[in-house]
This record gives structure tokens, sequence and C-alpha cells, in this order.
């Protein structure tokens, strides 16, 4: 029997002038993280939120925050978003001259490390850092806005992963991000993904079904 993948809704897609009211809806809707995703205009070409809007929205929820880091570089910025009440802190291995110092000091700082890859980036990063993850994020858009649509290519590289990590005997879960859909979620599954963000999918309209659209895997609505 297929898993039922973690639900990780962007708020990204959200409505910004209600952040606090959304973060509870989400929680009330059955999601399991709250994905946040943090953009400098620089790594990628948009600019989002910072830490201080991390920390505004961190009491309307207990549900784990998700903090996807678009930011170069990244390890000035560990300690605030961490201060801020981040669960999880991904970066990419571009984001940083020393991609393994900065997984081990997400983990120094109590958080759990992610990396995530790009579509160009090849995975053999992993090969040499996977005993530090603790979450591997493919992108299955090209980073940077919102409502893209999923690239078909992801699910080798979701199975190509998933191998790496299984190889390792790594417990790290494997998320997928970018066009995520109830009409692509179970192929995400199938290949090999136990993490789910999906953030215009799950903001048009009733947020409760479509996160259990999400869940339910082939023949979902």
């Amino acid at each position: 029997m297929a898993l039922t993948p973690l639900i990780c809704p962007s708020i990204l897609a959200s409505d910004f002038a209600r952040l606090g009211e959304e973060v509870r809806a989400l929680e009330a809707a059955g999601a399991d993280w709250i994905h946040v995703d943090v953009m400098d205009g620089h790594f990628v070409p948009n600019i989002t939120l910072g830490p201080d809007i991390v920390k505004a929205i961190r009491p309307h929820t207990t549900l784990p925050f998700d903090v996807h880091l678009m930011v170069a570089p990244v390890d000035p910025w560990l300690e605030a978003f961490r201060a801020a009440g981040a669960d999880i802190l991904s970066v990419h291995p571009e984001s940083g001259p020393h991609v393994h110092r900065t997984l081990g000091r997400i983990r120094q700082l109590g958080a759990k490390a992610g990396l995530v890859f790009n579509p160009g980036t090849p995975l053999s990063v992993l090969e040499e850092v996977v005993d530090l993850v603790d979450l591997v994020l493919i992108m299955s858009v090209n980073p940077g806005f919102g409502g893209q649509t999923f690239l078909d290519a992801s699910l080798r590289k979701i199975a190509a992963a998933r191998s790496i990590l299984d190889r390792a005997g790594s417990a790290a879960h494997l998320q997928v991000d970018g066009g995520v859909t109830s009409a692509n979620a179970a192929a995400c599954v199938a290949a090999g993904a136990d993490a789910l963000v999906a953030g215009s999918f799950v903001f048009k309209g009733d947020y409760a079904a479509n996160i259990t659209a999400l869940k339910a895997g082939p023949g979902a609505a």
C-alpha cells in the first residue's frame, strides 16, 4: 500500500494580508508542515519575506515550519530564521561555498537540515553529505515564482534521490516542490517522495478538500 505523503502548503500562494489566519486555516485543513519560501531577489528573481514575518506567524500554529532559503549567501541568515521559529532550514548547494559546513551549522542550531536541488543541479552533492541531511527537496520547477507547471523529468530525479537515500540507509524525507497537484502527486509518491509542497493548488478553493486530494493518490479529483 502506498504511503500517505506529508502535505506542506506553501504560504507563497496565500493571502499575505491575512497570513496568521491562513496558517491557522491550513492547520485546521489537515496540513502537516507549513512551507515558507524565502527569496532574496538575487539567488532567484523574486523577493518574498524575511525572519520577522516568520516570527510573526509562528504563534498561529503548532505545525513545523519548513523554511526553504533561496538566498545567497545563505550562511548569515541561518541563525535569524532559526530564532524566528524555523524547524527545518533547507539550502541549495549553490547558495554558499561550503554546503557541508552550512548543513552542519543548521543542525548545531537545533533545526533539521534540508538540501535543495534545482532542475539543472546534479544529485552528486547529495552523495557527499547524505549523513548531514534530514530532508532532500527536489525542485520540479525552476525556483523564483509560484504557479509554474510541473516538469515531468523531475520524476526521474526523485527516483534517483530515493535510491541514494535508500543506499545510505538515510531516514531523510524526500520532498517535491513546484507545480504539484492531485494530477501528479501520486506519481511523485510512486517515484519515492514522502512530502509534497503545493501552493496554488491548495489555496484555490477548499483547503481541506485540496489537501485530501493530494493525499489520496491515483484517481483523486
